[in-house]
């Protein structure tokens, strides 16, 4: 029966106490080279390694490539005992190259991109990794799991049910749920069903799978936008004039009806409001604006069939001393220049946009 190894603490490392000086009262005893065993680098890698699961500490391992851990596994189940004294100085060994690292680097082209991950612009990155073909090694789930959601539904729309079925299982419960919310009724159960017939897919092939879906997305071109062409377009005519909002989106109903549709979705104006923000949140974006410039958005708001609901809508939703007081303040404007009125809509929107991005504030899905 093989004799276990007694544990011996040691400097530096984590859960484990001070190594005792090899010289001086109660420390281990430095034996004469002879008396030592001669172990190869991987064989003290093995010691190491074995101590440290023996005191309870969880060895990464899973950080090494694929052929170092069947090494190390491998040189761990062919060694059986080493006495003490090697043991102690393949210990003062580890822990005298451990003290004397001062920086360490990730290791390979795949290692720095994942350090430099927000570093690096999109183009870059992408361009690095088809050069250097990382996408074919280390864990490809864990960059997949890294992309953002309308890319994965593409996926998941465009490949197979059983590839399908093997994404949603390997990413998040969370992550998961919220793709198969943003598919179709019958795709979205044709996938579910399918995650039923994964249990007996090996480990292999799903490692395979990952690969694949990394490569196909890593090979697609990089856009020099951080939004698509519907966004872009919504945002400039969120903050032109009506006019020029209404000539832009009649030529691009003649040019793409598509299109045009998709843009007027994308904009939000000062007549969404009653559509798009809840009751609770007006007395929130009146607060933003300076009063002198709502006063004028809602005087102008009035003046135009379009956007009277909207007047209405934010009189009707704050505090009974507040609306009463712009009313008002209404009353003594009067009529507004169309430029006035414009400028002082676009502010308003502009502040809700501003609670958007900042994350105090959700839209409500307009219903297509």
């Amino acid at each position: 029966m093989d004799t276990p190894i007694a544990p011996i603490p040691m400097a530096g490392l984590p859960g484990l106490a001070p190594l005792p000086a090899l010289n001086g009262p109660g420390s281990i005893p430095s034996p004469p080279p002879t008396a030592r065993m001669s172990l190869s680098r991987r064989q003290k890698a093995a010691v190491i390694v074995q101590l440290l699961v023996h005191e309870g500490v969880k060895v990464p391992l899973d950080n090494l490539p694929d052929d170092l851990q069947e090494l190390l596994t491998t040189e761990i189940g062919a060694m059986r005992t080493v006495d003490r004294d090697t043991l102690g100085a393949v210990v003062a060994e580890f822990a005298e190259e451990m003290d004397s690292i001062g920086l360490t680097f990730p290791g390979g082209i795949e290692g720095a991109l994942g350090a430099l991950d927000t570093c690096l612009s999109p183009a870059t990155a992408a361009r690095l990794r088809r050069e250097a073909g990382v996408a074919a090694r280390g864990d490809p789930w864990k960059r997949l799991a890294g992309l953002e959601a309308p890319r994965l539904v593409r996926v998941l729309e465009e490949e197979s049910t059983e590839v399908g079925a093997v994404l949603l299982s390997k990413l998040s419960v969370s992550l998961a749920a919220e793709l198969l919310g943003q598919l179709p009724g019958p795709r979205a159960r044709e996938l579910s069903y399918a995650i039923s017939r994964t249990g007996r897919v090996e480990p292999e092939t799903v490692r395979r799978i990952g690969l694949s879906l990394a490569a196909q997305l890593d090979a697609e071109p990089v856009s020099a936008f951080e939004e698509g062409p519907v966004q872009r377009v919504g945002a400039i005519l969120n903050s032109s004039r009506a006019a020029t909002r209404d000539d832009v989106l009649e030529g691009l109903d003649e040019a793409d009806a598509e299109f045009a549709a998709e843009v007027r979705r994308a904009i939000f104006t000062f007549a969404n409001v009653p559509a798009r923000i809840t009751p609770r949140d007006i007395p929130r974006i009146a607060r933003g604006i300076d009063q002198s410039v709502l006063v004028m958005a809602l005087a102008y708001a009035g003046q135009d069939a379009t956007t009277k609901d909207a007047r209405d809508y934010v009189l009707n939703n704050m505090s009974k001393r507040m609306a009463d007081s712009l009313r008002e303040e209404i009353e003594e404007v009067g009529a507004v220049k169309e430029s006035d009125g414009e400028d002082a809509m676009a502010a308003v929107v502009g502040e809700i946009r501003r609670l958007v991005e900042a994350g105090e504030l959700l839209l409500v899905a307009e219903d297509e």
